[in-house]
């Protein structure tokens, strides 16, 4: 009976031993955490820059002459052609010096004629001659001058272009250089952004590598132009306050959907040279920085902050804070504390990427 007892005695503490050490094992497995590395690779990345959008040409135009607004033949937002009228000023006092001028042009043309005459009879010198010719040569000058004046009462479209707002009615009386609108052509229009000094040279480095030079402009409403842009022109010298340089791109606009003072963001593709890339969801975010979590030799995690360059579909592009051949957390970030040792499996770099989206060369 006794020996019964002691075997069923033995029996339950193996059962009790078997039970606490899968239970162990199954709490160490709950612990243990998956940590990856970066990898170096050759890649490219979108990057987006806020550009401010100006049309190709937009001037003022405004009066040249004074007087009273007689007309306005085009309305706020009009689309109009070169040459077209768009403005008169009350002509009158214009017309009648112009007809002043004429009077003067043709009493200055008869005094000559009469001065010749007397000329050719030895009446008169030549130099009478040549001062009656000055007299003519004047009026004349007036008279162009007052035709002149006369045609600038009628405004007209310099090339074609759509209207801005008229802040001057009907009747107003206009001064000399008073603004009446503006005119902006656009037909295509230029996105002007900033770019660091080392995404200068980056860019400015594999400008002849590149295979699309083109750049995409992503609208307020969160949509891409349908239509690629180019970079034409880059600034001569840096910004000494910010250490950037300015970048113009020419967009298309076909349907006039882009208008002069719009913003945007100019999406240029960037390519990376050895790039250390990292999956996004290693990382956390802490009032606008980014961190990871290294383990060190000792196992223990340590909260590092990181610096972006770039982003790509799930992974980040790192330019400084960590190394190629640190270990970083890549699940639990919101679970362990610095300084705290961790048991882990390690997952190869390569191995995660691959389960991530991509755009590798």
């Amino acid at each position: 009976m006794k020996r019964i007892i002691v075997f069923a005695s033995l029996l339950t503490l193996l059962y009790q031993t078997s039970c606490t050490t899968k239970a162990a094992e199954e709490k160490e497995e709950a612990n243990k955490f998956l940590v990856t590395a970066p990898v170096t690779l050759d890649t490219s990345f979108t990057k987006e820059y806020v550009s401010q959008i100006r049309s190709v040409r937009n001037i003022e135009i405004r009066a040249q002459e004074k007087g009273f607004l007689e007309n306005i033949y085009v309305d706020e937002g009009q689309y109009v052609k070169a040459g077209q009228l768009l403005f008169k000023i009350m002509p009158k006092l214009y017309e009648a010096e112009l007809l002043k001028a004429e009077a003067e042009a043709k009493a200055a043309d008869i005094e000559l004629q009469n001065t010749k005459a007397l000329v050719d009879k030895n009446i008169v010198s030549k130099n009478e001659q040549a001062v009656a010719q000055a007299k003519l040569d004047q009026a004349k000058a007036e008279m162009a001058l007052a035709k002149l004046h006369l045609s600038f009462t009628d405004i007209r479209a310099p090339f074609d272009g759509i209207i801005d707002r008229l802040p001057k009615k009907l009747g107003s009386l206009i001064d000399e250089g008073e603004l009446l609108t503006s005119l902006s052509d656009n037909s295509q229009m230029f996105a002007y952004f900033n770019v660091s000094e080392p995404e200068y040279l980056e860019y400015q480095t594999n400008a002849r590598n590149r295979g699309n030079a083109e750049v995409k402009l992503l609208l307020a409403n969160a949509t891409v132009l349908p239509h690629p842009g180019k970079v034409e022109v880059i600034e001569g010298e840096f910004d000494n306050e910010t250490g950037n340089i300015a970048f113009r791109a020419r967009f298309p606009n076909p349907e006039r959907l882009l208008k002069n003072g719009e913003t945007g963001k100019v999406m240029m593709t960037m390519p990376l040279k050895n790039a250390l890339i990292i999956p996004q969801k290693a990382t956390y975010e802490v009032q606008d920085k980014i961190y990871v979590f290294v383990v060190d030799k000792e196992n223990k995690v340590r909260s590092r902050n990181i610096t972006i360059a770039g982003e790509l579909p799930d992974l980040y592009v790192v330019t400084s804070g960590l190394a190629a051949d640190e270990k970083i957390l890549l699940e639990g970030v919101q679970k362990v504390k610095d300084d705290e040792k961790i048991s882990f499996e390690f997952l190869e770099p390569k191995e995660v990427i691959t389960k991530l989206r991509l755009k590798a060369e």
